[in-house]
């Protein structure tokens, strides 16, 4: 018997991913890790500014692609990886990524997959993928498949089910 459960829902926005992450903010734990997984535009950072939101976080994320990660005070610290231009493990090892993840603030990564050896168990996994899309970015239908712990993913399912009603999968 696994330890871990599967929630997948349909999205038909960007405002709904945000509201998804504040739901998921909401509910982490200090120690947590998401890794974020989908193609470029999905809706990652969207989700991590939910995150931070339910994390009380004041300032708005943005995406660290070019610094690898940010941190954002609030009522558990966020740090904000993004993996897209890491090259190899040895540069997350250079800013001492082990502090972030095993410290007492929330850890939301980006491109996780690029480095999928180093998250450990716990992690909670959501991969993000674009069913279509307008030029506006307002009417995003995603995707959204979180995997993790069996007890988190549970008692998230009835909040989400509740914020959510017609988005079952």
């Amino acid at each position: 018997m696994t330890n871990t459960e599967t929630l997948e829902m349909q999205l038909d926005s960007s405002e709904q991913t945000l509201k998804l992450g504040e739901i998921i903010g909401k509910s982490l734990k200090p120690g947590s890790i998401i890794a974020l997984v989908g193609d470029l535009g999905a809706g990652k950072t969207v989700l991590v500014k939910g995150i931070a939101k339910g994390l009380e976080v004041l300032e708005e994320p943005n995406s660290p692609t070019f610094v690898i990660m940010n941190s954002y005070e609030g009522r558990i610290p966020l740090y904000h990886f993004d993996l897209y231009r890491l090259s190899d493990e040895e540069e997350l090892l250079g800013i001492g990524y082990e502090e972030y993840f095993f410290g007492d603030g929330i850890a939301a990564v980006e491109w996780a997959d690029r480095v999928k050896e180093i998250f450990p168990k716990h992690t909670i996994n959501i991969q993000i993928k674009n069913l279509e899309s307008d030029y506006d970015d307002s009417m995003n239908k995603r995707n959204i498949k979180l995997e993790g712990n069996k007890q988190w993913v549970l008692s998230f399912k009835n909040t989400a089910e509740q914020a959510f009603p017609t988005s079952k999968k």
